[in-house]
């Protein structure tokens, strides 16, 4: 997503060397939306997989509405919309099949067994291999999955947005379907560089979400310095420390950092040599329990359309 919009400037050719750089140390899931950068996103990991297909699982998901201008007007999932959708993104991404096609947020408009229905039609037709969901409630998830199986459900999840906890992991572990964490960095905020809002650039959208603004900003701040504190000892950085917390998880869980450049990648990549132990894991728990984040993790109308 930020290598086509939302924050700040893109460089084009510095993201097609990332995902390039990110096949090379074993990264092969990679994810989009044909809503990021209004379908250039789509393109441009078109361009960086072109004569790669084989080495990378490829995820993109339909459903978010958008005007020209890039203002959010809604959400769709007409079973003839849903055709139409992965037939565009199939031309974006320059191939034949999509490994993982995920409704990116569930439209209350239309039954989720009709949206479904339609997404099972393209497997039919070997358009797409797998379905998925994205912010969908625990009994949404389970009648999607009465229609077709689900193989993921992508929520956000990380040190400071615990909530699939509650009853989300517990459900997609009864039926056997994977967790895609995303935004497992907090949106960077948890790597520990951005240090006030002016780290961010006047386009940036996070200007305009709760846990970066005010009061807010101050307190998630003081969570991240004992991030910090607690990767120190470990040997690591933060964003290793928050990235290895998601994988210690459990095994059916992956994390997706989002980046734009080669050097956060790598950095990135390094979690994997993070090893918490039980006690390490219950530090964590104690320093940063559950809800310790303040403010939402969206403005109020964005809100409305996660977890239904």
């Amino acid at each position: 997503m930020s290598m086509s919009e939302f924050y700040g400037a893109s460089d084009e050719r510095e993201a097609i060397a990332t995902l390039h750089r990110a096949i090379e140390l074993g990264v092969s899931f990679l994810d989009t939306a044909d809503v990021y950068g209004q379908g250039h996103n789509e393109e441009l990991i078109g361009k960086a997989i072109a004569g790669r297909r084989g080495e990378v699982v490829l995820a993109t998901k339909f459903g978010v509405l958008r005007e020209p201008d890039g203002s959010f007007v809604g959400v769709k999932g007409a079973a003839d919309y849903v055709r139409r959708c992965c037939e565009a993104s199939l031309r974006r991404l320059g191939v034949e099949v999509i490994d993982l096609y995920y409704q990116h947020r569930v439209d209350p408009n239309t039954p989720i067994e009709e949206t479904v229905g339609a997404m099972a039609a393209l497997v039919g037709e070997g358009k797409v291999r797998y379905l998925g969901l994205s912010e969908a409630a625990p009994e949404t998830i389970r009648r999607a999955h009465a229609v077709h199986p689900l193989t993921a459900l992508q929520t956000e999840y990380s040190l400071w947005s615990r909530e699939p906890e509650d009853a989300i992991l517990d459900t997609v572990r009864e039926l056997g379907i994977g967790f895609v964490a995303y935004s497992p960095l907090g949106r960077g905020f948890l790597a520990g560089e951005i240090r006030s809002a002016d780290d961010l650039a006047p386009g940036d959208w996070r200007r305009s979400l709760p846990r970066f603004s005010g009061a807010n900003f101050e307190h998630n701040l003081n969570l991240v310095e004992k991030i910090k504190a607690l990767a120190e000892d470990k040997g690591c950085t933060a964003a290793q420390l928050a990235l290895a917390w998601v994988l210690a998880r459990g095994s059916d869980i992956v994390p997706i950092p989002g980046t734009k450049r080669r050097r956060y990648l790598e950095d990135n990549v390094g979690a994997l040599s993070v090893e918490l132990t039980p006690g390490d894991l219950g530090l964590i728990d104690s320093i940063l329990p559950p809800g310790t984040a303040a403010g939402a993790r969206y403005p109020e109308a964005r809100m409305a359309a996660v977890n239904r």
